[in-house]
């Protein structure tokens, strides 16, 4: 799904639990308006909220907005075919995101294993 080439034009992602709306968008390159927006169309999408509504994303779903991203804005998908292919009418989806989900959990290990080494 997100390929290595379209990794490395978005910013790493850093090892933190929640994120902001505001540190979202500039992880994945998406406005915040554009955020809230897929929130509505895509049910995986559900970041937490906090205090006077404020949400929180955590790192599966700054990996999901990517992958929503790359569906849309890179491989011409519409809304509704992205959301076919997210929901796993496309058996290709479930994978990629589980070998991502994979990938950023043993860098995660591997960098405190560096630092606890240090």
């Amino acid at each position: 799904m997100l390929e290595p080439s379209h990794n490395s034009e978005l910013p790493e992602i850093p090892a933190k639990r929640y994120f902001t709306i505001g540190e979202v968008s500039e992880l994945c390159e998406v406005k915040p308006h554009v955020l809230r927006y897929w929130e509505q169309e895509f049910t995986q999408l559900k970041p937490v909220k906090r205090r006077g509504n404020r949400r929180y994303y955590q790192r599966q779903d700054v990996i999901l907005i990517r992958q929503i991203r790359t569906l849309l804005y890179e491989q011409g998908f519409t809304i509704g075919g992205a959301r076919q292919r997210m929901a796993g009418h496309d058996t290709d989806v479930k994978p990629a995101i589980s070998q991502q989900v994979i990938k950023e959990l043993i860098e995660e290990i591997e960098e405190a294993l560096t630092h606890l080494a240090s």
